[in-house]
């Protein structure tokens, strides 16, 4: 089974025999005979970084060799590099589950091996292959999430964030760093190209634009507490597994300080995500639990800024698939962009909770 890469149509990002030896290793990685202990079938899952491949009890990992926005993976070295820092910031939230890095090589006689003893011609991150079926999005559309499962969500984070040193950076370069994601947020839905209607983003955008310019104090506030610190950095259902013991998986890797994070801003986004599931009732579950954990909480006005913030985010990410030489179901991506932004519209409303 050769799995279809549609993000290396884009020929510029990546040189002719880059693409040919990923696309290579990619069919090497979906034969089970390819692995050393021998899966009765692989499955092929691709992600807009990667290309995730469910062996039996394993799932290996292959980063796509190409360059976007917030990361560029063309080289070999680049994509090594790549696979330590997953492998590293998981190790906080998913003891146990992500076992290492190996190369994929070429042999002597020109075939392919994992972790064999020829030139290494691409690299892996190798995770143990948790249930599905506990992963927090699949337990919601079940409906067999319940208060004492987010709670024991809750407390697995709010133990990790109270670990967690806080960052030491500037106010001005916290600040700036925000003003960059959110240009690059109002960038992407004001393209014309998308076709986004004006009045589904301006509201949230001007609302989070001018909560920097005249509110930016609440942050800088947080900041100074000490209550930033390097998180999770996509916290989102498909990546919490609730079984005999919490375990979070999927740490954005790729630039740390897009872990650079206050922990309510995180668990808005997940109950965000909760929301767009059918289960609304998380999200203000999360906030009010977390607030006790921690001993804390911030101004309302700051936790309806991150709900604003990150479903325009989220808007931004969907209405970008459109970018892709042939985006995989075009038609759907408009409309989940469109969601969104109800989301971000709606958060606007003070007595909004989720």
């Amino acid at each position: 089974m050769k799995p279809v890469d549609s993000f290396l149509n884009r020929a510029e990002l990546v040189s002719k025999s880059e693409a040919e030896t990923h696309a290579e290793v990619a069919a090497f990685l979906s034969c089970p005979a390819s692995y050393p202990h021998h899966p009765d079938e692989v499955r092929v899952v691709e992600t807009h970084t990667a290309l995730v491949f469910m062996a039996g009890e394993y799932v290996y990992k292959l980063k796509r060799p190409i360059a976007l926005d917030f990361l560029d993976c063309r080289s070999l070295e680049a994509r090594r590099r790549n696979c330590q820092s997953e492998f590293a910031a998981n190790h906080r939230l998913a003891p146990g589950v992500y076992l290492g890095n190996v190369p994929v090589t070429r042999e002597a006689d020109g075939t392919l091996a994992i972790s064999g003893s020829g030139t290494p011609v691409d690299w892996l991150v190798v995770m143990r292959r948790l249930d599905q079926a506990n992963a927090l999005d699949q337990r919601i559309a079940a409906g067999l999430v319940s208060i004492s499962d987010v709670d024991r969500v809750c407390r697995t984070l709010a133990q990790f964030y109270l670990s967690q040193p806080p960052i030491m950076t500037s106010p001005v370069g916290w600040i700036a760093l925000w003003k960059e994601k959110v240009a690059i947020v109002r960038t992407s839905l004001s393209d014309p190209s998308f076709g986004l209607p004006e009045d589904e983003y301006q509201a949230p955008l001007q609302a989070i634009e001018q909560f920097l310019a005249r509110s930016s104090g609440l942050m800088t506030t947080r900041l100074a507490q000490g209550r930033i610190v390097d998180g999770h950095g996509d916290l989102k259902p498909e990546h919490v597994y609730i079984g005999e013991q919490v375990l979070i998986i999927d740490c954005l890797e790729f630039d740390e300080r897009l872990r650079w994070e206050d922990p309510f801003d995180e668990i808005v986004f997940l109950g965000l995500e909760c929301r767009r599931l059918g289960a609304p009732w998380i999200a203000p579950r999360l906030v009010d639990q977390m607030a006790q954990l921690l001993g804390e909480r911030p101004p309302e006005e700051l936790l309806r800024f991150y709900r604003t913030y990150r479903a325009c985010m989220r808007a931004r990410l969907m209405i970008e698939h459109l970018r892709d030489e042939a985006p995989r179901t075009p038609e759907e991506w408009p409309r989940k962009a469109r969601l969104y932004l109800k989301f971000a519209i709606e958060a606007l409303s003070p007595g909004d909770q989720s």
